[in-house]
């Protein structure tokens, strides 16, 4: 049994890969037909594919290309009037002779949207009756019978991220915009955090002149219990960070280094934020900080004043991380 399921994730996998090089110059003409759109996308399908439909329709609309799932069944039955001139209608069938969508190509020619097909017979009449053919075909079902569709689905469905997240960065979709979609879960609200939100600020905010010395410098690092402080000028403008890390490097010189100015030990330029900023931004700015990740990360406004200091622990608290 255990094996078996291997093979099949194996076999599931492996469809995945076998579409990598299909994604080509139909698929580009297939993201621009989209983004030509001055509708929505209208994603229809039956069955298997019609589940495969809906969560693409899902995906499509939550990272900013609207749309939405028709039945095929229901739109012989009115529902193509939601069907528009102005939309681009994905028809999705294994076969490409799926009966139910087969039926509704008469009318959406009428109604003049354009047609992408994602079918698995790229000689089906879906195909040949689209204007786009977008081939999501595998070799073999993972299914042991042959008949339940498996292998197909899940590269159906990979193959529709792919095109929902080639979009996303077209458009040049946002954290923030993506949060505006998801504004009732826990989700929602962590991706709308801003640094202003949980930054420490006002008397919590560890800042020191560059003329303080390192000893007492120390002492406010220890009293705020942030593990740094950031360091300005006489004008209030930032100059530098000295974190406690420094101090424990600075020992090597001696103690007498304790009674210097920080300006001889803090890091000069480091990285900034600006109160504005999403949580998240500033998560990945710590992050991708060289040669090393940092912890602590000054928040300064239009003038480079030190209004804030965000730390890790306050990412990890608010979920962000």
């Amino acid at each position: 049994m255990l094996e078996q399921a291997r093979n099949i994730l194996q076999m599931e996998a492996d469809a995945i890969l076998e579409l990598v090089p299909r994604v080509d110059e139909h698929f580009s003409a297939a993201v621009a037909m989209i983004l030509d759109c001055p509708g929505r996308v209208v994603i229809t399908g039956m069955g298997k594919s019609g589940i495969i439909g809906r969560k693409m329709a899902a995906t499509f609309a939550s990272t900013g290309t609207p749309s939405f799932y028709l039945h095929p069944a229901e739109g012989i039955h009115g529902d193509l009037g939601m069907v528009t001139e102005s939309d681009v209608v994905i028809a999705l069938s294994n076969s490409g002779e799926t009966g139910e969508v087969l039926h509704i190509l008469p009318s959406l020619r009428r109604i003049g949207a354009k047609l992408i097909a994602m079918v698995g017979n790229a000689e089906s009449s879906l195909a040949k009756n689209s204007d786009i053919t977008l081939d999501v075909g595998v070799s073999q079902e993972a299914c042991p019978l042959g008949l339940a569709p498996t292998s197909s689905t899940t590269a159906a469905l990979a193959y529709g991220d792919a095109l929902a997240l080639a979009l996303l960065s077209k458009r040049k979709f946002t954290a923030s915009q993506f949060a505006v979609f998801h504004p009732g879960g826990s989700l929602g609200r962590k991706l709308l955090l801003t640094v202003e939100d949980i930054m420490h600020s006002g008397a919590d905010n560890p800042v020191v002149n560059g003329a303080t010395t390192v000893q007492d410098a120390l002492f406010v690092i220890t009293d705020k219990g942030l593990g740094a402080v950031s360091v300005v000028d006489d004008n209030e403008i930032m100059i530098g960070v000295l974190t406690d890390g420094d101090i424990r490097r600075g020992l090597s010189k001696g103690i007498d280094f304790l009674q210097r100015p920080v300006t001889e030990l803090m890091t000069r330029a480091p990285k900034t934020i600006t109160k504005d900023k999403l949580a998240a931004q500033a998560l990945h700015l710590m992050e991708s900080n060289s040669p090393k990740p940092i912890t602590v990360l000054p928040v300064i406004d239009e003038e480079r004043r030190v209004i804030g200091l965000l730390h890790m622990t306050d990412l990890v608290r608010q979920g962000v991380v």
